[in-house]
């Protein structure tokens, strides 16, 4: 149950834009910048980065959304978005990627962590400053919308529930992070 009043049956940050539209739309612009803006990294491999992190934190709204959101942009018939999740370094995915989720999961830990070893590792693989740069903002970013949505209490749908998720990761693939429609009070 939701810590405030949100709009009912809407799911995680979309219940709570509504609620905040003035805080709401530049939230949904940054996820807009990062994950479907101009990058180097592909928007998969963007929104891998956001799962990854909301995986860590335990997000569970975040986690499957943007998971979903992943799968549908690889089309992953790999199913690397869940072999990225059991265990990134042996997934398959470049090594490149593989460092950056490195990279990733230290700023989701505690970001002082990131090492010069860790980012010597990833330009050794071809990482440029943009997506080492991406990869931090995403990381610091998708922390703060996983403690947004849990420390609310916002309403998800279940994990195993895979068609609601699917149809969020297609929205998110297709039209990206655009403000929710306010819902209309009953007549």
């Amino acid at each position: 149950m939701p810590h405030i009043s949100l709009p009912e049956g809407v799911p995680g940050i979309r219940s709570l834009v509504l609620f905040r539209p003035d805080t709401g739309q530049p939230l949904y612009e940054l996820a807009q910048i990062l994950l479907r803006g101009e990058s180097p990294l592909s928007p998969a491999e963007r929104e891998l980065i956001a799962t990854y992190v909301s995986f860590l934190n335990a997000c569970v709204f975040c986690s499957c959304s943007h998971a979903a959101a992943a799968r549908y942009l690889y089309k992953d018939e790999q199913q690397t978005v869940d072999l990225v999740l059991e265990d990134y370094q042996n997934a398959p995915i470049s090594d490149k990627l593989k460092a950056l989720l490195t990279i990733a999961g230290r700023v989701q830990k505690d970001a002082r962590t990131v090492s010069t070893d860790d980012v010597a590792l990833a330009r050794s693989f071809g990482a440029t400053d943009r997506d080492i740069h991406d990869t931090v903002l995403i990381a610091a970013t998708f922390c703060m919308f996983n403690r947004y949505v849990d420390g609310l209490a916002t309403i998800a749908p279940a994990k195993d529930d895979i068609s609601a998720y699917a149809q969020m990761g297609e929205r998110m693939g297709t039209i990206g992070y655009v403000m929710p429609k306010p819902v209309s009070a009953a007549v």
